[in-house]
């Protein structure tokens, strides 16, 4: 007797779960379902029908509807599962041979910074790596202050970095607006909301601060200024991202490169090097 062959498995059952997400990417990219079932060459009963759970979308559909949704790698991997698909990126630690090249690029980065303070974040303001500067200057401004592993802990706590900064209104008030704009963009991250939550539960933030502005945007580029002991200290920042990153940590990685904003500034920071 012939043996029997394994059956295939069948296709996961509808969700509503995937269909609440689409919606809610909807809503935060601001398209009609007709929108998104162009922009992703589907029918628009079709993506009815899936946002309402009545349908299963294929895995290929998801990656169409992730793609004009314009989602970030860990997102499109949450929408995957909610539609009952296995995740299509791996999430890597950077300490990890297979991230060696993009450690390397990033430490090389940062490293030509010197003697001008570089971080290297993830999407929820974490701070992976720094150079010597970063620490030296933050060593400077802090003396006896808290130390914190996230860059909005860091200048919203009043025992932080918070009390050194001569502009902080204008600086955290930039801040929040990112922080708004990351849960705008990430409806279901639910880090970057609680990570909001906080930075406005500190004590002296403005009430106004709780509620997005309408129709504003992060400014593009923002002095900080810092005073410690009678010197003053004046950075702007760049930020730098991997272009086509197949891994959900490098997705997420932003490389802060800070410069002077006067000459001052920069005599400190190299007279502060080794060897200087």
């Amino acid at each position: 007797m012939a043996a029997r062959l394994p059956l295939s498995p069948p296709p996961p059952a509808p969700t509503s779960r995937a269909g609440i997400l689409l919606r809610e990417w909807r809503a935060a990219r601001r398209m009609s379902q007709l929108d998104l079932a162009l922009a992703a060459d589907v029918s628009t009963r079709h993506l009815s029908c899936v946002e309402t759970g009545k349908s299963q979308a294929s895995q290929d559909m998801v990656m169409r509807l992730a793609d004009a949704l314009e989602m970030p790698l860990r997102e499109r991997n949450a929408l995957l599962m909610a539609a009952g698909y296995a995740p299509s990126y791996p999430e890597t630690a950077l300490t990890t041979p297979a991230l060696a090249q993009v450690r390397r690029a990033t430490e090389f980065i940062i490293g030509q910074q010197e003697p001008y303070p570089a971080f290297v974040l993830n999407c929820h303001w974490d701070i992976v790596m720094a150079n010597e500067a970063a620490q030296r200057i933050t060593g400077f401004l802090l003396r006896d202050g808290r130390q914190h592993g996230n860059m909005i802990r860091h200048f919203f706590d009043p025992e932080g970095l918070r009390a050194a900064v001569v502009n902080w209104e204008e600086v955290a008030g930039d801040l929040v607006r990112h922080l708004h704009s990351d849960v705008a963009s990430a409806p279901s991250d639910s880090v970057s909301r609680a990570l909001l939550d906080e930075a406005l539960s500190y004590p002296g933030v403005p009430a106004r601060w709780r509620t997005r502005e309408p129709g504003t945007t992060p400014s593009p580029l923002l002095t900080t200024v810092f005073r410690r002991d009678g010197v003053e200290l004046r950075f702007f920042s760049t930020f730098t991202t991997f272009g086509t990153p197949r891994d959900v940590t490098v997705d997420e990685l932003r490389i802060e490169c800070c410069f002077p904003d006067d000459e001052a500034t920069a005599a400190f920071c190299r007279k502060q090097a080794p060897g200087a």
